[in-house]
């Protein structure tokens, strides 16, 4: 096969324990990846958990494995490792490439069977998993955890991460061909235009009031604790002032007790999300494990201002005072004062709203995958010069 060509059409598998409708980071991409790569003409196999009462998707050809429940995720099921059922149905239809989004059982057994074939297997990186053990109550596991992560991701082609950063992090900490598969945003649907006067009447606001949101999981490694510090900040300078937080996720009852004033909404997708994005005034940012945060350049196409942290997604595409307010990473008290002085300051919300909608315009889908099907030709003319996938028997520590 010659794969000089980004836009050879190819045979791509993509493994995922996740896929829309569920809700996430993770979830959204690899809809939007599908898509695209069907839409270029490239020939998709989609391998991922089956979810209860469903139907395989119309237009797709996939394989459904099965799955578990997973703890504390509701809705979310972890697939169970198939290798030899993959290796059956890779060696009947060989695809000429794997990526293997997750590094769930189902993703182990993914990677084991591409390299039994051998076939060229690429990784993505899109969950900070061994940051997520800290914020419940297994910090121990870090380590192991990231060494585990490294094996896994270095007897791949390549590792896919979003940013430059992450990429950079991530080969201090010995991972090997790590590249970058940056993310994109839908601009049609999220939109300023979206912006809804009887929403924000549902919420206590009228024009004149600030409407202060976060939208995302409602989980303990999002710091949501920050999020709520700052806005109690924003409200001590104006009282009519209303938060409104958008998700489900295993600390809503908690948070529901404990703060009766705020408004929850649940979860929102499509239109309705839309719409909640661009009835706000500013987005509160908070989380400090993220690989991306696809949050970030949503709210900044609906025209909302983003308060965050220097990383992941916010360090890449926010810039402070102009599109956005983004504080040093892990500076909690800056955080508190960017969101404060933002939200008191009306005209610099607007102009940085204006700014952020230009900013989310130049982020397409069809530019990010681009890029991805660079990286499939990459990884394809690497393996061929070796004579197949050179990392098949590699176990790397």
């Amino acid at each position: 096969m010659n794969a000089e060509l980004p836009c050879e059409r190819l045979r791509v598998t993509v493994i995922t324990e996740t896929y829309p409708p569920e809700i996430n980071g993770v979830a959204n991409t690899m809809g939007h990846l599908v898509r695209g790569l069907e839409q270029h003409g490239h020939q998709v196999h989609l391998v991922r958990p089956r979810q209860p009462g469903e139907t395989p998707a119309s237009g797709v050809r996939e394989t459904l494995v099965p799955g578990l429940p997973i703890p504390g995720y509701r809705g979310l099921r972890v697939g169970l490792p198939v290798a030899r059922r993959l290796r059956r149905v890779w060696e009947h239809t060989r695809p000429d490439i794997c990526y293997i989004a997750t590094q769930g059982p189902l993703g182990h057994a993914a990677l084991s069977a591409a390299r039994a074939l051998p076939l060229p297997a690429i990784t993505g990186f899109h969950t900070q998993f061994h940051q997520y053990s800290r914020h419940y109550g297994l910090g121990v596991l870090g380590q192991p955890i990231m060494r585990a992560l490294r094996r896994f991701h270095n007897r791949s082609d390549a590792t896919l991460v979003p940013t430059a950063r992450l990429r950079d992090e991530l080969t201090a900490l010995g991972f090997r061909r790590v590249r970058i598969f940056s993310r994109g945003v839908d601009t049609d649907l999220f939109s300023p235009r979206r912006r809804s006067t009887t929403l924000r009447r549902t919420w206590g606001c009228d024009e004149a009031d600030i409407a202060v949101l976060y939208i995302g999981r409602l989980a303990s490694e999002k710091n949501l604790a920050l999020a709520i510090q700052a806005f109690e900040a924003i409200q001590e300078g104006q009282p009519s002032a209303r938060f409104v937080l958008v998700g489900d996720g295993p600390e809503m009852a908690r948070l529901r007790r404990a703060h009766p004033g705020r408004v929850f909404t649940g979860a929102k997708t499509g239109l309705e999300l839309a719409e909640h994005y661009a009835s706000g005034d500013i987005f509160l940012f908070p989380s400090l494990t993220e690989t991306f945060g696809n949050v970030v350049p949503e709210a900044m196409a609906s025209g909302l201002p983003v308060v965050a942290f220097d990383y992941a997604a916010a360090g890449s595409q926010v810039r402070d005072h102009e599109n956005g307010f983004k504080v040093p990473l892990g500076d909690a008290a800056a955080f508190v004062r960017s969101a404060r002085k933002a939200a008191g300051d009306r005209q610099r919300l607007r102009a940085a709203a204006r700014q952020a909608r230009l900013t989310a315009e130049g982020l397409s889908w069809e530019r990010v995958l681009g890029t991805f099907e660079a990286e499939l030709a990459e990884v394809l003319r690497n393996c061929n010069s070796a004579g197949g996938s050179e990392h098949a028997a590699t176990a790397s520590t």
